[in-house]
């Protein structure tokens, strides 16, 4: 059998916690909360059920589940999406991101992507015979080095995929940062797809900039997000992708030969949840208070480390403790020490090790002071 992705292994966050169940090890390696989310959100949902929104919905989704997030695209960034032809529900970011790439890059295409970057985007982008362009950015990963992205830009370029705030590192784009890509790709054909899946996780009275924001980017960006990772309920995988009329118009037609349309009741329940913005305005300051307990005790350990500005995971560098590369490191620190992380190089190009763990912080304050006993340990 010839394999379309030969070199693609099983993620590296299925890999981590396998092992932390192995060696039953606190887990702050996969991105995902410990606690459950609002009960009010849980109702909405078996309500909806219940109310016979058990049937297929729309294509794009739930009609005033569109109306609600173009009303807070519209607050928040300043940006009008017409919920009728330029918003699409999507299972998670996850389906998203696919949907955007397949729709776009033709064989041969060439698509640009800011390293370290999630493990999904460069086999999706083989997947349909198009070629990642990885520009490294230097450890610890929280300035993107324009000239290295302007020098990385071809006639074939098709796609650039931004993730925003970053993950791992936590980096968030500053206003000049968008500038100078809106300079980059001026009279360009050049997509932007932005991974934006942490947008309401800011920290330090920051302010999260969208390209929705940006005119010359709007035009030209499909902007992905997820429910799933503001409302504490990964496992539902729902998301939605914003792109102008044409765009939208190729993103549906992959979209409806994928999945279809979207788990309906789910819907439902958000359109009525997003009704009180408190519910995504306040999650910043809930998951900076975890962010600080969790640097706080471990202040005094041999880690360093930079306060991640968004996302809900931290970089700490290990290099004051051990000469492991980063897998070896992380292996040791699972099996050994009953700590599950995610080593940073499986993100970088070539497997650049810099020796840096990402550890995620969206968990219960008491998980948080165990595993940062286990860090102030060595």
């Amino acid at each position: 059998m010839r394999s379309k992705l030969p070199q693609n292994k099983l993620s590296i966050f299925a890999v981590m916690s396998k092992m932390a169940a192995q060696y039953n090890a606190i887990n702050l390696s996969q991105g995902f909360p410990d606690f459950n989310t609002d009960p009010k959100l849980i109702d909405l949902v078996t309500q909806a059920m219940r109310n016979g929104a058990n049937q297929y919905a729309p294509l794009a989704g739930h009609l005033p589940l569109r109306e609600n997030i173009a009303a807070l695209v519209q607050d928040l960034r300043g940006a009008a999406y017409d919920p009728e032809q330029e918003i699409c529900v999507t299972v998670g970011a996850s389906e998203a991101l696919f949907v955007a790439i397949t729709a776009f890059v033709h064989r041969e295409d060439e698509v640009i992507v800011l390293k370290p970057a999630y493990d999904t985007y460069e086999p999706t982008i083989e997947l349909q015979g198009g070629i990642p362009v990885p520009v490294q950015l230097d450890a610890p990963y929280t300035k993107v080095d324009w000239d290295a992205v302007a020098a990385a830009i071809t006639p074939k370029t098709r796609m650039l995929i931004l993730n925003n705030p970053h993950n791992p590192s936590g980096m968030v784009l500053k206003d000049a940062d968008l500038k100078r890509l809106e300079e980059l790709v001026k009279d360009t054909d050049i997509l932007i797809l932005s991974d934006e899946v942490y947008e309401h996780i800011i920290f330090d009275a920051q302010q999260h900039r969208s390209v929705a924001s940006y005119p010359g980017l709007k035009e030209r960006a499909l902007v992905t997000a997820s429910f799933g990772k503001t409302f504490h309920t990964t496992g539902w995988k729902m998301g939605y992708c914003l792109a102008p009329k044409a765009l939208m118009a190729e993103f549906n037609k992959v979209h409806q030969n994928t999945v279809f349309c979207v788990h309906h009741p789910t819907q439902v329940a958000l359109a009525e949840y997003l009704k009180e913005p408190k519910h995504y305005l306040d999650l910043g300051s809930f998951y900076q208070q975890k962010r600080d307990v969790f640097l706080n005790a471990i202040k005094d350990s041999r880690f360093q480390f930079k306060p991640s500005e968004g996302t809900y995971f931290q970089m700490l560098d290990y290099s004051a403790i051990s000469d492991l590369n980063d897998v070896a490191f992380a292996e040791y620190l699972t099996q050994e020490k009953g700590l599950a992380s995610i080593p940073v190089s499986v993100f970088n190009k070539d497997n650049r090790d810099d020796q840096l763990l990402r550890f995620c912080f969206a968990k219960n304050e008491d998980t948080l002071l165990q595993a940062a006993a286990i860090l102030n340990s060595l």
